[in-house]
């Protein structure tokens, strides 16, 4: 501004001379004071990459598309939230805690367009798709000169005493759950997004100086974050990596590159002598590297490399606060390079008067020698004006081949909503003395993780907190029927078809040891199956064969199975545990699963409460031998208490007494008995005054808390 000033003002009072005289001492002016870079310079690459909150420190002004840390600039304390889930009769309450936290964190000093992903502690926080992976509420303010004050922040500190930020592009968030970062803000990294496209050194230039530069045809960056103190060092740091020059044309300073017309420096109009300095070889770099964001490998620091034969000599390492491509940034190293070694050249020449307007930074011709020249001092004499010249790279470089490096980028998945299962299933160590339920719960897009449950058991009267669901469940539907079979074998006849709900999900096949020991263990509608054998048959689609029917005393299920029921694995880090009230039987139990990318109703799921885990398992091997002229009926019982049968012994118990209903039906009769052991002798007499027809026999124990299912047989 003073060149353009003092030219104006030496213009007026001594003419042509004048204004050159006055257009050097406001260069000196503009070079020195308005332009001068302060001792404090911007941010180093690495700075982008680390969250701060220091007081004072630089934000930087993003320009394209950049990944930055920002400046964390208003935060809450952490927000204690207390829960308790579980309880019960004989059963410890569960007490858990969550902790949160609401902050602003300042992105860029100029208006930007919008964010796209954000990282936390490195881990993808929000896709591409403006998902988020963990729960927060967000909001975004774009740096406009009207924005006004973010609502929390008023509520927090008073509306008088709440900045708007105008001119600061800064992200909110609200309620930030702290689970997945160890209870603690995590840093974040942004992908800004200032300007649609890429922008040109040009325009950064212009923007910086508020249109006091003009340029010309330069190059073009992906993204670049400014944070020096003065608009000449936010300019030079960028003219440290990419050859380009600031001149003053006469009417406003001009950002040059070798791109840009030359001025033909005619040998005619030369007074004396030129000097021609050739600088050693030796003290030139042999080696030129640029280390910028890398826009294939999510932004981070990147390194491209120029080398040139010959002797060692000395490295140039140079930095940019820019997002390159990996050609693009071997192409700036490959110049810089090139322009060190075509600088070792430089020259003196001394002109008439008629040079006055010839400016530092100006491009030239030097008549009889090879390549462009750049004008670094201008010093008027006596009718004469003598020019300190240097040799650079004329035209830019072919983009070379080069490598990024291989990505190491994290998949993208969206949360998606939830898919809730709620089980009644024979499970737990058999001595609970109230109904347990169990929730599975999954997504059905890969990047599902968790949801926060409610549950009701009064049919939707009263809610409590339940907990969060477990590691996502192997969830899915199976397609086709599977046809009933006994428990005793393996079923190496019949085979199902499963579709799951999402990729990420995944069956293996397991052996027969495997499965004793309960792997593959699986809810295919309401029968407990292991499988042995697993075969992908497409996306999300596996053939089950190789079955262990009725597992857990569910054999009375085998024969209820239709195309479309429901199919979960069962593995404890998948199941949520839900303790219903005792006395609970019989009524409906509801649950709503909030997750991430749920509706505000959440997701639904409900079923009557059988108390599957208080009932005991039906008595096996019932069997009638002929005595004394009628039948010795005797059975098995089994426990909830124990499922194997190692040492060939009696399992426990797990009820308050051994008791058993026994039910004998026939033509025209029905004969009952209760028993407290297992066996009965259905004597000639009673046979006969029953008819001594066919008789269906009818085992069930009672338990403490349930009756089991009936085992039958029937007896001609």
């Amino acid at each position: 501004m003073a060149t353009l000033v003092l030219t104006a003002v030496g213009s007026a009072i001594g003419g042509p001379i004048g204004g050159a005289i006055g257009s050097i001492a406001g260069q000196i002016i503009d070079r020195e004071l308005l332009f001068a870079p302060k001792p404090v310079h911007g941010p180093r690459l690495a700075d982008l990459a680390v969250q701060i909150s220091s007081y004072g420190a630089a934000i930087p002004k993003i320009f394209g598309t950049m990944r930055i840390a920002g400046t964390l600039i208003w935060s809450t304390d952490l927000i204690e939230r207390r829960s308790s889930s579980g309880g019960g009769k004989g059963r410890p309450k569960a007490i858990s805690y969550s902790y949160s936290a609401s902050f602003a964190v300042a992105l860029s000093g100029r208006p930007i367009l919008g964010v796209g992903r954000i990282w936390a502690d490195g881990k993808l926080l929000r896709g591409a798709a403006g998902d988020f992976k963990s729960a927060t509420g967000f909001r975004l303010h774009h740096g406009g000169e009207d924005q006004p004050a973010d609502p929390l922040i008023a509520a927090a500190e008073g509306i008088g005493e709440t900045p708007a930020f105008r001119g600061i592009a800064y992200a909110l968030f609200e309620d930030f759950q702290l689970e997945d970062y160890g209870n603690r803000i995590p840093s974040l990294t942004f992908e800004v997004i200032a300007d649609a496209g890429a922008v040109t050194i040009g325009a950064v230039a212009a923007t910086l100086s508020g249109g006091l530069v003009d340029a010309g045809e330069t190059p073009a960056l992906a993204g670049y974050a400014a944070a020096e103190d003065s608009v000449r060092a936010a300019i030079a740091a960028l003219a440290d990596v990419v050859p380009l020059s600031l001149a003053d044309d006469g009417a406003q300073l001009a950002l040059l590159s070798g791109a840009d017309e030359a001025i033909l420096l005619d040998a005619a109009d030369e007074q004396g002598r030129r000097e021609i300095v050739r600088q050693g070889a030796s003290s030139l770099p042999r080696e030129a590297s640029i280390s910028y964001y890398e826009i294939e490998r999510d932004y981070q620091a990147g390194l491209q490399r120029a080398t040139r034969g010959g002797a060692p000599g000395p490295g140039d390492r140079r930095a940019l606060a820019a997002a390159l491509s990996a050609p693009e940034a071997k192409r700036l190293a490959e110049h810089r390079l090139a322009a060190a070694w075509a600088g070792r050249v430089a020259a003196k020449v001394v002109r008439s008067w008629r040079a006055c307007a010839l400016r530092p930074g100006c491009h030239v011709v030097l008549a009889g020698e090879a390549g462009r020249w750049r004008i670094q001092r201008v010093a008027i004499g006596p009718m004469t004006v003598a020019l300190d010249l240097v040799r650079i790279v004329g035209s830019s470089l072919p983009l070379p081949p080069a490598s990024p490096g291989i990505p190491v980028q994290q998949p993208d998945h969206v949360h998606g909503p939830t898919v809730l299962r709620l089980l009644d299933l024979p499970l737990g160590d058999g001595t609970g003395a109230a109904p347990l339920l169990f929730a599975a719960a999954a997504g059905s897009e890969a990047g599902w993780r968790r949801a926060a449950i409610e549950a009701s058991y009064d049919g939707g009267g009263n809610w409590i907190a339940a907990g969060s669901a477990a590691a996502p469940a192997v969830i899915g539907t199976v397609l086709d029927a599977l046809g009933p079979a006994g428990s005793a074998l393996a079923d190496t006849e019949s085979a199902i078809e499963v579709e799951l709900l999402n990729p990420s999900m995944w069956l293996e096949s397991r052996d027969d040891d495997a499965l004793a020991n309960g792997a593959n263990l699986a809810l295919v509608g309401e029968e407990l199956i292991q499988f042995g054998a697993a075969e992908p048959i497409g996306v999300n689609r596996f053939r089950l064969s190789r079955l262990w029917r009725g597992r857990r005393g569910s054999e009375w299920a085998a024969a209820l199975h239709a195309a479309g029921e429901g199919f979960v694995m069962i593995e404890q880090d998948s199941l949520l545990p839900l303790a219903a009230p005792a006395g609970s039987a019989g009524s409906e139990a509801r649950l709503i699963a909030h997750g991430i990318g749920d509706p505000p109703e959440g997701a639904l799921a409900s079923r009557p409460i059988g108390g599957e885990a208080l009932r005991p398992p039906s008595p096996v091997h019932l069997a009638a031998a002929p005595l004394d002229g009628g039948l010795m009926l005797r059975w098995v019982r089994r426990s909830r208490q124990g499922w194997a049968w190692p040492s060939e012994s009696d399992t426990p118990l797990s009820e308050e007494s051994e008791r058993y209903r026994l039910e004998l039906t026939g033509e025209g009769f029905v004969r009952t008995a209760t028993l407290t052991e297992s066996a009965y002798h259905y004597s000639a007499a009673e046979r006969a005054a029953d008819g001594a027809g066919p008789v269906l026999v009818s085992v069930v124990q009672l338990g403490t808390f349930a009756a089991s299912r009936a085992a039958t047989l029937p007896v001609s």
